[in-house]
């Protein structure tokens, strides 16, 4: 019987719920997790991101690139929580959770040193990214691979790059849309 007991307490057991504020604070943590995996280079996917360290050799171009795949995280996370409760809830409230998500990330941010007069450009770049992602993916995953690359890298084409971000799009998107298919968004 005890074994069971803690087999039962050790068992994983996805919410039924989320109000917005719990979706924003879970958003920001996975997308934490993937960036810091991303500068780590411990991305456990088939065609991993190359390192910050391996696409560029000054720290301008790296610190570039950092932010510019913090946009594509937060970015395919965003997408992902999109597909997933695309009918299923109100657009208010899934725009609810995502803006949790972005204010818990950009204060994570101030937390760590992003003086907070950056924040207003660091969000413009968000917003005009969506835009371009949203229009890119919209077309295909090749040119959403491509919109990304190109942001990473600028206009050098890096072999196996687009492949890669496309593949990373999708292993952060679909896994997370099927998690929260079986949640309900609610309100507070």
């Amino acid at each position: 019987m005890q074994t069971t007991l803690l087999d039962d307490a050790r068992e994983f057991r996805a919410p039924q719920t989320m109000t917005p504020v719990e979706l924003g604070d879970s958003l920001a943590r996975l997308v934490w997790e993937s960036f810091s995996d991303f500068l780590a280079q411990e991305e456990e996917i088939e065609s991993p991101l190359p390192g910050v360290d391996t696409l560029y050799d000054d720290e301008g171009g790296s610190r570039r690139t950092a932010e510019e795949a913090l946009i594509f995280f937060l970015w395919a996370h965003t997408r992902g929580a999109q597909l997933a409760f695309m009918g299923r809830a109100p657009d208010e409230r899934i725009r609810a959770g995502l803006d949790e998500l972005h204010r818990a990330v950009f204060e994570d941010m101030v937390e760590h040193g992003t003086p907070s007069a950056q924040l207003p450009l660091f969000e413009q770049r968000v917003s005009a990214r969506y835009a371009e992602y949203h229009q890119a993916a919209a077309d295909s995953d090749e040119r959403l691979g491509e919109a990304v690359s190109r942001h990473l890298v600028g206009q050098a084409k890096r072999a196996g790059l687009v492949d890669a971000i496309r593949e990373r799009a999708i292993a952060v998107a679909n896994p997370l849309r099927d998690f929260l298919e079986d949640v309900e968004l609610v309100d507070a």
